[in-house]
């Protein structure tokens, strides 16, 4: 009897280490190579345990559901003070909760720019003075159902896109979209950078504020789903997103503002990252969607505020998992070059939570001349999301994978079990309180924070019930 095996020419499949691998091709042997990754160091008892949660499956199916169903629409513009009941002296951050002491440089950037914009200090020294000695109050955005890239920094007199989610009934909010360069998000806070932010709050809020009163709430699923098949991955391209917009907003704005219109118009369509605050938004709606459902493993939110990067987890409520931010890898303007860059920071990592940004970057080729590297690479790093994510975005699709959804759904099982991270996208401060941005490229979260995320769902795991006591007096085995 002949065996297959014994008669054909025999197949090697190598997984692991590298090694195995080319030392056969060395010797022009052919193998099969799979790509296969212990789990995170450290993490095996927890995985089993999570595991083996009964309510795992149902919760997350639950959860994914509800992420991608979500329908956000743009409802309006409204000041801080009053869409957040955000009182004087208080002033919200992108990441983590975090105080002054352990603040990075773009952080208290912003911070001071925000107390010069609030009247609260008369030049850079003294604002710094008061946040050094506590006279302002630092929450997180997400605290608040708010968002903010980079510093992220939110004072009450700043206007807020308002994001309803249509399906859940949720709103979720995020700051108007400055422009590049030396801009507070980037922790710059010169004079040019409070005079546009005034300008902001006294002509661009009002009119975009009066032009969706007559527009009504403006559909940003669908506007996201076609500026995917525009070119956009919708963190660092929203070129198409941002055309998009306007072309919605533009007919109302024309009416509504007066001889302002082109004044607003000009300053929206001269800034291609218009559409990333409203987009953010979105994110933070569709996620927030997701929240709380008890045994779910599913991320909710990333965020990083230039020191420590975090994660919250829907079956963990409000706590916040974190690691210490790392510094992008990527290209940088003028002569700045590494060694001026901060750790990674802000919230617009809610993108690549929802699906977006780093995770489709399969859809947006051109994102390589802002990030570096090349369209292989951010096809492949598309691709590698589907590993640990736990759906695909039936709205969000990419041309370039045959109309393939989007990875969406991170879930810190897959995380570790592959030993694979986010990817993420996202421009670079330079690390200098003043500087504002130096660059862009991606970077690698720390897998602190998704390990320490799964010890705290092993934990919340219910205990196996005891098998039921013998009647009295009965045989026992």
């Amino acid at each position: 009897m002949s065996l297959p095996m014994l008669s054909g020419e025999p197949c090697v499949i190598t997984a692991g280490a590298a090694v195995l691998g080319e030392a056969l091709d060395a010797q022009a042997v052919p193998r099969v190579a799979v790509d296969w990754r212990p789990p995170l160091p450290g993490t095996e008892a927890d995985l089993a345990r999570v595991l083996a949660d009964p309510r795992r499956a149902a919760a997350n199916a639950r959860a994914v559901e509800r992420l991608t169903s979500a329908r956000p629409v743009l409802a309006g513009v409204r000041p801080a003070r009053e869409a957040l009941d955000l009182p004087a002296g208080t002033f919200l951050h992108a990441g983590p909760p975090i105080d002054w002491e352990r603040a990075s440089g773009p952080m208290r950037g912003a911070l001071i720019g925000a107390a010069l914009l609030e009247g609260m200090a008369a030049d850079a020294r003294e604002a710094e003075r008061l946040l050094a000695a506590g006279g302002v109050r630092l929450e997180p955005c997400h605290h608040h159902a708010a968002v903010g890239p980079m510093a992220g920094v939110v004072s009450p007199s700043m206007w807020m896109f308002e994001v309803r989610d249509a399906e859940y009934g949720g709103t979720a909010w995020c700051s108007l979209n400055e422009g590049l360069g030396k801009v507070l998000r980037y922790g710059a806070y010169g004079p040019e950078v409070i005079a546009r932010l005034r300008w902001m709050g006294e002509v661009l809020g009002p009119a975009l504020a009066t032009a969706l009163t007559a527009t009504g709430p403006l559909d940003l699923r669908a506007m996201i789903a076609q500026a995917l098949q525009m070119g956009d991955e919708l963190h660092n391209r929203n070129r198409a997103a941002t055309s998009l917009l306007i072309r919605e907003l533009a007919p109302a704005l024309v009416e509504t503002a007066g001889a302002r219109a082109a004044e607003v118009l000009r300053f929206a369509g001269g800034n291609d990252h218009f559409f990333l605050n409203p987009g953010m938004a979105a994110c933070k709606v569709s996620a927030d969607a997701a929240r709380g459902v008890p045994g779910s493993s599913l991320v909710v939110a990333m965020a990083r505020n230039g020191t420590d990067f975090g994660v919250q987890v829907s079956g963990l409520g409000d706590r916040w998992f974190t690691g210490p931010a790392g510094v992008p890898d990527g290209l940088y303007l003028g002569a700045y070059g590494p060694a001026d860059a901060n750790p990674d920071i802000g919230d617009s990592t809610i993108t690549e939570t929802a699906g977006l940004g780093g995770f489709a970057m399969a859809a947006a080729p051109a994102i390589v001349r802002f990030v570096g590297g090349d369209v292989s690479a951010a096809a492949a790093a598309t691709r590698s999301m589907y590993e640990i994510t736990l759906a695909e975005h039936p709205a969000y699709q990419i041309p370039a994978l045959g109309f393939r959804g989007t990875p969406v759904g991170v879930d810190v099982t897959l995380v570790a079990r592959t030993g694979l991270l986010p990817t993420v996208n996202t421009g670079i401060a330079g690390r200098v309180a003043g500087t504002g941005q130096v660059g862009a490229g991606l970077v690698t979260p720390p897998a602190a924070a998704f390990t320490a995320a799964l010890a705290a769902l092993a934990r919340e795991v219910p205990a196996a019930p005891l098998p039921p006591a013998a009647p009295a007096g009965s045989a026992q085995a």
